[in-house]
């Protein structure tokens, strides 16, 4: 029996400023053929109702046309294609090692007899008897006479389009596409205003979820992802907008600043503010003197002196009598800012941190001076936005890596003031164009220009194969006293595959290259904190000379003795991630160097050797990652959206954003509303 969409219930109404954080409690294990362990398996892909089933959308689509093998073999003849062929032997099974076999048999093909092979589908053997009629999918080598097949398929109709979906642990495609037809797309109502829907003639929603999961053409594609994809984009627009409105209602009284303590502080600073700096500064105080909340991103490349920036948000609002939080993503982060940061203002006032990994007596002594005003700025992680945390007079918050935390978290912790300015840092350039789309609800400021004194870091990209002159790069770089990043995308092997260098390998490996000579330490996400902690500590204070790890060293982490980076597997990170994880060095004036080691992909890399700006960096990142059909690699962007690409979709955007303008400024919204019948069905006013 098949399990129905129109089946609901919620746990909320849903209000215009949460149209689309609704509840749906259809759990996938009433679906047919889901059973406790598979239902395990789909959470860990966040699959865990009816609702994020259908919505869990395809990456990319295999489209097979079947041909006729004996026709042009020298056209044939290392191309992808579908032939549909005989069994003449059985296949015979060779194990080259665990988890990786073999298995290899005759066929025929229109009066041609060739031997295909197939990697790790031993477990097809039984269903490939003699005089069986398959279908072989792959390269057929018309020199040795013999056909790779990536798959094998019982049943193909002609001009076959495949969905194929990101899929782990023990979930197949073929499992998601029998979990989805058990599903009755018949009805489901999408939340698009209907006039919309009739001015861009989407087809329906039910109809776009079907196509897009069931197509039948590559048109069926193009017509579902039409809606979809709007509809994505529309929604975020809509509920980026309607904080804006909520924001610019929101009042304040306008703090008294003193602008020439402000200014004696930027004096006997040791280094020159820049222009960006000195504007962005000035962009945040005329927002706190206003009556008008503040609101405001500052967006700048890695090592463009956003911190400076927001110490002196966090003194002025210091002068003005207010208490200030500062949130960080990490621990480490935190733990680095709360260095820094008292440094420069810990003889103005009181700082404080809190942070999960910290003993109870330790939190409650904090919380409770927060709560009577004695802590004048506090750092810490999550543990800020917890319930019991209260801050007595908070006038400004502020987020680091704003993309790193739900909009529901930074308001959370921007509520434990009455009247609190927020001001979001984010070291993610973007165009500014795309910026003041996508953030929509906040002012921006850039900062573009790099301080005074540093030097580019100079990036090269290495084939494996020279690997060698990398390392002596390293030698060279460790005799002269200096510490190196190395990069890896695994903490372990776990999928056997020997051309990615996991953090415990390459550590092993850098051991035996340097004679267990320097001090090589691994860091990584799923250490313990106090560890993590610690292992920074070292590496800070030059008791590690090499520190191997994964992206988590990708925000934040400063070691000024730090000269070299060098990243493995390179091919397997975005531009503006590799980015960022290069400007972990050049933090001095000293010659910095950064190596991408890779397998593939040299020429979308060579861009990092072209330039050291961010924010060309991150529009080519858009740009090469992007789509251009329907058959690419896993879509990418700054944003995460289940199938919209802002940079692909930036026409969409733009009319979504319209849009959604438009829908809030005519009072639409005040229809558009969700309710409960007697039935227990999605309706939509409208």
């Amino acid at each position: 029996m098949k399990s129905s969409i129109l089946s609901i219930v919620f746990l909320k109404k849903v209000d215009f400023f949460d149209i689309i954080n609704w509840v749906i409690i259809v759990d996938v294990k009433n679906i047919k053929g889901v059973g406790p362990k598979m239902a395990l398996s789909l959470k860990k892909m966040n699959i865990n109702t009816t609702d994020e089933l259908i919505h869990y959308y395809p990456y990319r689509y295999n489209y097979y046309e079947i041909k006729n093998l004996s026709k042009d073999l020298e056209e044939s003849s290392g191309c992808i294609s579908v032939y549909k062929a005989k069994v003449l032997k059985d296949p015979v099974v060779n194990y080259i090692k665990k988890n990786f076999n073999r298995m290899s048999f005759l066929c025929e093909s229109n009066n041609l007899v060739f031997k295909v092979y197939i990697f790790n589908r031993a477990f097809q053997k039984n269903n490939l008897k003699v005089g069986k009629e398959i279908f072989l999918i792959g390269k057929y080598n018309v020199d040795s006479n013999t056909f790779l097949a990536s798959d094998i398929k019982f049943v193909i109709p002609d001009n076959f389009i495949e969905p194929v979906y990101h899929v782990k642990d023990k979930i197949t495609n073929t499992i998601l596409k029998k979990l989805m037809g058990e599903v009755d797309f018949k009805n489901i109502e999408g939340v698009i205003p209907n006039y919309l829907e009739e001015k861009y003639e989407f087809c329906s929603e039910s109809a776009a979820l079907k196509k897009i999961h069931f197509p039948h053409s590559l048109e069926d594609v193009k017509i579902a992802r039409k809606r979809l994809v709007y509809e994505e984009l529309f929604v975020f627009m809509f509920k980026i907008l309607s904080f804006k409105v909520q924001n610019e209602n929101a009042s304040k009284i306008g703090k008294n600043i003193n602008n020439e303590e402000i200014k004696k502080f930027i004096e006997k600073l040791p280094f020159k503010l820049t222009a960006d700096q000195l504007k962005a500064i000035e962009d945040i105080i005329n927002d706190m003197k206003s009556e008008k909340r503040m609101n405001r991103l500052v967006i700048g490349d890695v090592g463009s002196g956003k911190t400076i920036v927001a110490v002196i948000g966090i003194l002025a609002n210091y002068l003005a009598g207010y208490q200030s939080a500062f949130m960080a993503p990490t621990e480490v982060l935190a733990l680095q800012h709360f260095s820094s940061i008292k440094k420069l203002l810990g003889n103005i006032m009181n700082i404080d941190i809190l942070v999960g990994s910290m003993k109870k007596s330790e939190k409650e002594n904090v919380i409770e001076r927060l709560a009577n005003g004695e802590i004048d700025l506090i750092i810490g992680t999550h543990a800020l936005i917890e319930e019991k945390v209260k801050i007595k007079n908070l006038g400004l918050v502020i987020t680091d890596e704003q993309h790193r935390f739900g909009v529901n978290q930074r308001k959370y912790l921007q509520e434990k003031g009455k009247s609190s300015d927020c001001l979001y840092l984010s070291a993610t350039p973007i165009p500014r164009t795309l910026a003041l789309t996508i953030y929509g609800d906040l002012d921006v400021s850039c900062i573009k220009e790099k301080p005074a004194g540093r030097k580019e870091i100079k990036t090269k990209v290495v084939p494996l194969k020279d690997l060698k002159e990398v390392l002596k790069k390293m030698y060279a770089e460790l005799k002269n006293g200096h510490q190196v990043f190395v990069v890896s995308p695994l903490i372990n092997n776990d999928d056997e595959n020997d051309e990615i260098k996991s953090v415990y390998v390459l550590q092993d490996k850098l051991n035996i290259a340097f004679n267990g000579k320097y001090n090589i330490s691994v860091l990584h996400g799923k250490l313990p904190s106090n560890e993590k902690q610690a292992i920074m500590n070292d590496f800070k204070n030059g008791v590690i000379n090499i520190l191997i790890s994964t992206t988590v060293i990708e925000v934040g982490v400063d070691v000024e003795n730090a000269t070299m980076m060098v990243i493995f597997n390179a091919e397997r990170f975005g531009l503006a991630t590799i980015h960022q994880l290069r400007g972990r060095v050049g933090r001095n004036d000293l010659e910095c160097s950064c190596y991408l080691i890779c397998n593939s992909d040299i020429l979308r890399l060579k861009v990092l050797e072209e330039s050291n700006d961010g924010f060309y960096i991150s529009e080519k990142d858009l740009e090469m990652r992007r789509e251009g059909d329907f058959f690419g690699t896993r879509q990418s962007g700054v944003m995460t959206f289940k199938i919209a690409n802002i940079y692909r979709d930036k026409k969409t955007l733009l009319y979504a954003k319209n849009d959604a303008l438009d829908f809030i400024s005519s009072n639409l919204y005040k229809k558009y509303q969700f309710y409960l019948d007697t039935k227990n069905n999605i309706n939509i006013i409208d």
